[in-house]
């Protein structure tokens, strides 16, 4: 039975514009965000010009079946993750806005939006406009912790995040027993577990075990069945949201969901295990890392954090429950409950993390640890006893009339709520406005080498044969592993070129991107650094752009800290890292046998960047390396 709270409150005819009031509040760092960002030129490389390719695409027959390429099973036949939910909710706001590197941006902030609606409708069924306060507080604060950089680029790791508060949310919805609450909890675990990998397993347990709970419920009624309504309609939505990548899976060959299989049951190296993936478990329940710093600009959800203060976190959270179990409400056991799972999926799934356990591999995480922290608060408040005043002088007063009660937390949770919400939306609002573009050095040299090599592209220079033509964009990068080059095929393609990749890129670059190289006029190639010495030497190759991110101090410190380094690497007898430095430079700063001076060194040199040119040459030219 679903539970409504209102009253004669203004909103409680109007719940819908409540709930997008609220919308508009906690998502006005987000707008504003947009806003600022859209003075800016921003032009996606590597993962995110991989995802505007796919978003490009949608609605056409390369339609993508499957997610965005990640580190699964070695290239050039790597695997991806599993759907591709995101593109598809991404492509209508992107098309409508002119398919910009701005609209994408948008795009992104829209289904974020979307996300904080479903929210916050989920805790007006609950609990009227009480619980649409205590929820925009909830994601207000997550705002927070995410930052802008986070929430507005449709990077893969990066899109579920709010989605995830939906899952927990709808989660608990029906656990209390709004079993029609497996709709968009439905949605958001198939965003979720579609987009990146990491959220299959706890945003599958939920879902899973919360239809099963349903169906249990079903058949438990009286004249009830298994699989009654409020279990098949979100099994079919279901259905359909996961139909591409199994049809993908039966139309290809080598499919996709086969190579996820193949990969996570044999990794090609260790897991984390229990305690490794524990004690990142537990850094991600530090709560003064995690919240109580966001305020102070002392930490964030990214910020390094501290395993003992997360398992006192943890412990509070135990005493919580324990008290709720005994003593509280249902609707804060069953909150406690679906904490309780999730916190334990998270940890599983930690475990199970094999190579370097990358930031943005557990940052859902933060979001499960909002929702204890939640939890703890409101059993704080609960079990705080009804009445106490805060006057130390007893009331000796003799009175007839009857006494008022005192102070009540449970009464002030609204109040309490609204002005933390508050705080933190002014102070995302504040912090967005000033909004930032990820890898705005690559994307400064994109922009720099798109323009005149489309305009040498335009006027047939040297092998161009003008706009007609197909062209392959190839590169030969020795910093970026390949980042500016997606970067130049994307904007290239913007600009209506017909432009392809090689076909060790079909997968990234996707399969219509690598079609045969016979029928190209001509190539585009980037280079950095001393490949593009090599290519200058080569008298059919024109150079058309150039892009050099360092004035004559920072190459003079470049040089020194490359001499440094290679020092250094022999120095250790790493002898075999010496030639990344110049080959493969974000490939060398991976080896985990690198010394902390080796790491700091690696970074500045990658920081720094290297002068990048293009050239347009006859298809198949290639200087001798």
């Amino acid at each position: 039975m679903i539970r409504r709270h209102g009253g004669d409150h203004p909103f409680a005819r109007h719940p819908a514009v409540l709930v997008a009031l609220v919308t508009v509040v906690v998502g006005l760092p987000l707008l504003v965000a947009l806003a600022d960002l859209r003075t800016q030129n921003w032009h996606p490389v590597l993962d995110l010009a991989m995802t505007e390719f796919r978003v490009r695409d949608v609605g056409g027959p390369d339609t993508p079946l499957i997610g965005l390429p990640g580190r699964i099973a070695p290239g050039p036949e790597q695997g991806s993750h599993p759907g591709p939910l995101s593109f598809y909710l991404l492509a209508p706001v992107y098309r409508l806005l002119g398919s910009t590197s701005w609209a994408l941006e948008v795009a992104t902030v829209a289904v974020h939006l979307a996300a904080i609606a479903t929210v916050l409708a989920i805790a007006h069924r609950r609990a009227g406009w009480h619980g649409v306060v205590a929820a925009g507080a909830l994601v207000a604060v997550v705002i927070r912790g995410y930052g802008q950089i986070l929430l507005t680029q449709p990077w893969n790791p990066y899109l579920p995040l709010l989605a995830w508060i939906v899952v927990l949310v709808a989660t608990w919805a029906v656990v209390v027993g709004d079993e029609w609450m497996l709709v968009p909890l439905v949605v958001a675990a198939s965003l979720c577990a579609q987009t990146h990998v990491p959220y299959v397993g706890p945003a599958g347990g939920l879902t899973v075990g919360a239809i099963a709970l349903v169906a249990w419920r079903g058949q438990a009624r009286p004249g009830g069945r298994l699989l009654g309504r409020r279990v098949v309609v979100p099994l079919v939505i279901g259905g359909l949201l996961w139909l591409p990548p199994f049809v993908e899976e039966v139309v290809n060959e080598s499919g996709n969901l086969g190579k996820l299989s193949r990969h996570f049951g044999s990794p090609l190296e260790e897991p984390l295990g229990l305690a490794d993936g524990g004690a990142l478990a537990l850094r991600h329940l530090d709560v003064w890392a995690g919240f109580v710093g966001q305020f102070a600009d002392t930490g964030r959800f990214v910020s390094p954090s501290s395993t003992g203060r997360g398992a006192a976190t943890l412990a509070v959270w135990l005493v919580a429950a324990g008290w709720t179990w005994r003593r509280g409400p249902s609707a804060l056991r069953s909150l406690h409950v679906v904490v309780g799972a999730a916190l334990l999926l998270g940890a599983f799934a930690m475990t199970r993390i094999f190579g370097l356990p990358w930031y943005y591999l557990t940052l859902w995480a933060w979001g499960t640890s909002a929702m204890a922290l939640g939890a703890v608060v409101w059993t704080a408040a609960t079990a705080w006893p009804t009445g106490v005043r805060w006057s130390r002088r007893p009331d000796t007063r003799r009175t007839s009339e009857p006494r008022r009660a005192g102070w009540s937390p449970v009464a002030s949770l609204p109040v309490g709520a609204l002005a933390v919400g508050l705080v933190a939306t002014v102070s995302s609002t504040v912090s967005f406005a000033d909004a930032d573009v990820p890898e705005r050095r690559l994307s400064d040299a994109v922009e720099a080498l798109a323009d005149p090599t489309y305009e040498a592209v335009m006027a047939g220079v040297g092998a161009a044969a003008g706009p007609d033509a197909t062209y392959r964009v190839r590169w030969s990068d020795a910093a970026d592993i390949g980042s500016p080059g997606f970067g130049l095929l994307d904007e290239l393609e913007r600009m209506g070129l017909d432009v392809t990749a090689d076909p060790y890129f079909h997968i990234p670059a996707t399969e219509r991107r690598t079609r045969d190289g016979s029928t190209e006029a001509a190539q585009i190639h980037l280079a950095t650094a001393r490949r593009s010495r090599q290519w200058r030497r080569l008298p059919l190759a024109v150079e058309v752009a150039t892009y050099e991110p360092r004035d004559a101090r920072a190459r003079a410190v470049y040089e020194r800290t490359r001499q440094r380094l290679v020092d250094r690497l022999r120095a250790e007898r790493l002898e075999e890292l010496v030639a990344t430095v110049d080959q493969n430079l974000f490939g060398g700063s991976l080896d985990p046998r690198l010394s902390a001076a080796d790491i700091a060194d690696f970074t500045t040199l990658l920081d720094l960047g290297q002068p990048m040119a293009v050239f347009v040459a006859p298809a198949g030219v290639d200087p001798p390396r």
